[in-house]
């Protein structure tokens, strides 16, 4: 019993240094305080009373031992993980793991701390206490009802933490807006399992959904569509559209000049401020990124299909390659007689992207096994950005247009390589934490890298005859690394609030139509969910007959509430973070907010509810199976990622005169030549590039 309890304790200290230290549970109350420190006593109690039941002292202390090792090893994994993705590992995640370890590598060995060897140091003293004998076995064994009694007792302490958390939390079970409450409140084995219990009701859905279940999301949509502004309808239609994916790039940068160490100020990314603010484009401020775990994967299952990412997991590595859907590149193919496309220099594997893309009805995938990759010009999540846009061209020129394309851009990824050489240059930020020091150098080099991108599109000719989409898909600076980064945007760590953090989540979204004389800054709120709806809009497809969850963000009837995954949400007059409610007008916390503002509040919250809970039965049910609403089925099998280069060229040969490729419409000359790309010395001159290393 002695050893039993040094365990429990054990467990319980290592727990609670990681609520303190390592995760941002929002403690906000003396009685939060308390209900964190006791709930890692009932589900340790309940979990190592198993060994008390076992009549071998040595089996008994080995088991105990086992268990005490695998629930830490479960906290510890929920430690690296929340470092970077500031959530907990679900069910799905565990299952999808193989899916998306390819590519990792060096970003996960830098999320390892010195000081982790707290949580198994434990584990190696007690193994040389008991190899020297310093603590020796009980050869009696634990009485039955002793060990029933300590098994009844943890379940009573369950039952007490529960009722402590009810009391402070109403309906925590039943309205979860966040993972970290139910870690907050019962603890990380708890929320393992509640999400195990989930996961599998989820999977009990699918199997159960039946085609009369779309009935009453048919009727949601409808009520939900936006009517398209009849002055922008159709103003890119038959235009060639290209994404160009800002990997982890947010709002902020926009117009940002960091300082460098001299005092000296120097423009992040001049070349995208430009195309910003361009009478040609149509720009956003308050567009927020709405992805949860599935990050990058989310954010385009955002963008294509207007629809939100699962609650738990990535939709693409757990329904990717088993759901049906109805995204752009299968609309437009089917409604414009567009030809889609993907590029990105990473294993096509990575987010189950090679099955995915079937079902969205991309015709073509270029992965990294289509580019020249070596040791440097790559970095852990693929090839650098520069060299992607570079050796697209070649595949590019042979696409038929109009083309729906997408660049998926990498280097401005966690964990912000450190240029060396000619591309060296750009100031690194001056804070304590060196993720946040790199994050504006790569930011640069993506900016670089997108103009050069940009002059070959004018060189080429494709430029006047496309729409260049921007977007950013989440984060690059996590929540957790806010606070560092507070001094930069002129505020500090004391005055850093989670309104700030809110406002973080902003992201990009620029739709540049060149040609076009009536662009604009709006300061229309949205989401990315909105996205889809816009883009058809402005290509002169309705959406109406489409199941998309998303408003025209030029529409009159567009309601801006942008809701995000965990159940929290934005509109131009408040921010709602689970319980709080910030006035965005003053930026503050709403203490006391009158019974007007709370039954506001709740009617806004019923339809971010509503509109999670219709995209979850679409997706957990695999509904679109059972649509019928004039859209064609894709049928994966119809699509072959291999030997794709000869695909094209035969296309080419086949429709002969009548080829509309920018390579058939150059006289069947390549265009790669036209491509011109520079290094940062180039760029400012060796002496610039010297002085800023």
């Amino acid at each position: 019993m002695g050893f039993f309890l040094l365990m429990v304790f054990l467990f319980w200290l290592k727990t609670c240094f990681s609520y303190l230290f390592e995760f941002n549970l929002g403690i906000e109350s003396i009685q939060q305080y308390l209900i964190l420190l006791i709930n890692p006593f009932p589900t340790a109690f309940l979990i190592f009373s198993i060994a008390l039941y076992i009549k071998s002292p040595k089996k008994a202390y080995t088991t105990l031992f086992i268990l005490s090792l695998l629930t830490t090893i479960l906290l510890f994994s929920n430690v690296v993980y929340y470092r970077e993705f500031s959530d907990f590992i679900t069910v799905n995640t565990v299952l999808s793991t193989g899916k998306v370890s390819a590519g990792l590598g060096e970003s996960a060995l830098k999320l390892f701390r010195p000081y982790d060897v707290f949580y198994f140091l434990d584990y190696i003293l007690l193994i040389f206490l008991f190899v020297r004998k310093k603590i020796k076995l009980d050869a009696s064994p634990v009485v039955i009802r002793k060990a029933f009694a300590i098994t009844s007792m943890s379940l009573l302490l369950f039952s007490i933490n529960l009722s402590l958390a009810e009391a402070d939390r109403p309906e925590l079970l039943k309205r979860t807006f966040s993972r970290d409450h139910i870690v907050k409140y019962l603890g990380i084995n708890a929320f393992s399992v509640y999400d195990g219990v989930q996961t599998y009701k989820s999977n009990q859905n699918r199997a159960q959904a039946k085609e009369s279940d779309l009935v009453s999301v048919q009727k949601y949509v409808n009520s939900h569509y936006a009517a398209p502004d009849q002055t922008k309808f159709g103003i890119a239609k038959g235009k060639n559209v290209i994404y160009i994916h800002l990997e982890s790039f947010q709002q902020f940068l926009i117009n940002y000049k960091l300082k460098d160490a001299n005092g000296v100020e120097h423009e992040v990314t001049p070349f995208l401020n430009s195309i910003f603010k361009d009478k040609s484009t149509f720009s956003f401020t308050n567009i927020y990124h709405q992805v949860s775990s599935g990050k990058t994967s989310d954010a385009e299952t955002l963008l294509e299909n207007s629809l939100f990412g699962l609650s738990q997991g990535p939709l693409f590595t757990q329904l990717g390659d088993k759901n049906t859907f109805q995204a752009a590149p299968a609309i437009l193919s089917q409604k414009a007689g567009y030809t889609s496309a993907v590029f990105h220099g990473n294993a096509g594997t990575f987010w189950n992207r090679n099955e995915t893309y079937k079902r969205f009805g991309f015709n073509y995938f270029f992965d990294s096994s289509y580019y020249n990759v070596t040791s440097d010009n790559t970095s852990q999540y693929g090839l650098h950005d520069k060299e992607l846009f570079k050796q697209s061209i070649q595949y590019l020129e042979h696409l038929q247009q109009p083309f729906y394309t997408k660049f998926i851009s990498v280097t401005n990824h966690y964990p912000y390589p450190e240029f060396k050489g000619a591309e060296a240059g750009f100031p690194l930020a001056q804070t304590s934490d060196s993720t946040i020091n790199g994050y504006f150098a790569t930011a640069n080099y993506l900016d670089k890298s997108i103009e050069e991108f940009f002059n070959y599109l004018k060189e080429s000719g494709l430029y006047q005859n496309s729409m260049i989409v921007f977007y950013g898909d989440h984060y690059g600076i996590s929540k957790t690394r806010n606070p560092d980064l507070a001094e930069l945007l002129g505020k500090t760590k004391d005055t850093w609030t989670d309104l700030d953090d809110a406002n973080m989540q902003k992201v990009p979204l620029m739709f540049h139509i060149p040609g076009r004389t009536d662009g604009s800054v709006s300061s229309v709120y949205g989401g990315q969910v909105d996205v889809l709806p816009t883009l058809l809009h402005l290509l002169g497809v309705d959406t109406k007959n489409y199941f998309q969850l998303g408003q025209d963000l030029f529409s009159k009837d567009n309601e801006q509430l942008v809701a995000f995954r965990n159940g929290d949400f934005i509109t131009p007059k408040y921010t709602v973070l689970g319980d709080s409610i910030f006035d965005n007008a003053t930026s503050t916390l709403m203490t006391t907010p009158s019974n007007e503002v709370k039954a506001e509040v709740k009617a806004l919250r019923k339809k971010v509810e509503k509109q999670l809970s219709t995209s979850d039965a679409l997706n957990t049910g695999d509904l679109l199976r059972y649509a019928d609403n004039g859209f064609k089925a894709v049928n994966p099998a119809n699509y072959n990622y291999k030997n794709q280069l000869e695909q094209l060229t035969k296309i080419e040969k086949q429709k002969g005169a009548k080829s509309t490729s920018i390579y058939s419409e150059n006289h069947n000359t390549s265009t790669v030549d036209l491509y011109k790309t520079k290094t940062y010395e180039q760029y400012f001159g060796p002496s610039t590039a010297t002085q800023n290393k």
